[in-house]
């Protein structure tokens, strides 16, 4: 489907990885010139050379989000290699694990840091190339929001913020023909993800458990199905369409449970 993304300059954050690299790669596929945001070089330089490798276009950058400054300075770096930014993707952030109940002020600041603070400083920053631009912004959100899942209070407050942010944005940057939405996510499988259950006693037994509270075939969602719809939210394509929480999550959140019964 061509999504007439060709040569739209796109910032992924966390681009290196799970979500955000499948997000990456759809892009690439699309047309567009996605910009890997990571702090790890290594690890954008080897999505970025095999997106290359194959006759794409893309571009890095290396930086740590949860430093304010290096918001600005990734927005900076972007502008200066192409000139416009077409798009935004908050994406980069962890399922930190700063409970109410163990936790204390200072982690639970440096989650809001990981987590919340950097979409709104990106945004901030990249405003004045989407004004111009008339792009769209994408933030990616968690169930978590929503559902709650005990013993991530900053984590489930941050995606909280994603979505009221997403809804304020929306409504903010109507004026300037700017559309804003999110992408919830609920059980998607990630190499983090993958990391996250090899931990536990009974990995495949655990696994074959959340599988089967997934509605539609019992199975994760995939990274480039969640890449799909993001990449469709940031086109002509949907065009009218802005200030949505969007769930891509194979019915987890939303379908009557009685049904994984039937």
């Amino acid at each position: 489907m061509n999504l007439h993304l060709k040569d739209k300059v796109i910032i992924v954050t966390g681009g290196a990885k799970g979500i955000g690299e499948g997000i990456v790669r759809v892009l690439a596929h699309e047309g567009a010139i996605p910009v890997i945001v990571g702090r790890n070089e290594e690890d954008n330089l080897q999505v970025l050379n095999d997106l290359l490798a194959k006759g794409h276009k893309a571009f890095q950058v290396v930086a740590e989000l949860t430093q304010p400054a290096e918001c600005k300075k990734t927005v900076d770096a972007v502008l200066t290699a192409f000139g416009k930014i077409d798009g935004l993707v908050n994406n980069a952030g962890v399922n930190d694990g700063v409970s109410l109940e163990n936790g204390n002020y200072e982690d639970f600041v440096a989650s809001l840091h990981r987590n919340l603070i950097h979409y709104y400083l990106m945004a901030q920053h990249a405003l004045p190339a989407l004004k111009e631009s008339k792009g769209s912004i994408v933030n990616i959100s968690s169930k978590t929001a929503e559902t709650g899942q005990g013993g991530t209070s900053a984590y489930a407050a941050s995606n909280g913020g994603r979505n009221a942010l997403t809804r304020e944005w929306a409504v903010e940057l109507l004026k300037y023909g700017i559309r804003v939405n999110a992408l919830v996510v609920a059980e998607c499988w990630t190499p983090l993800y993958e990391k996250w259950i090899k931990t536990l006693p009974n990995p495949d037994e655990t696994l074959q458990e959340i599988q089967a509270r997934i509605p539609f075939e019992n199975r994760m969602t995939t990274s480039e199905e969640i890449a799909n719809m993001v990449v469709f939210l940031l086109s002509e394509a949907s065009s009218h369409t802005t200030g949505q929480l969007i769930h891509v999550d194979g019915g987890y959140v939303h379908l009557d449970r009685a049904i994984l019964k039937m």
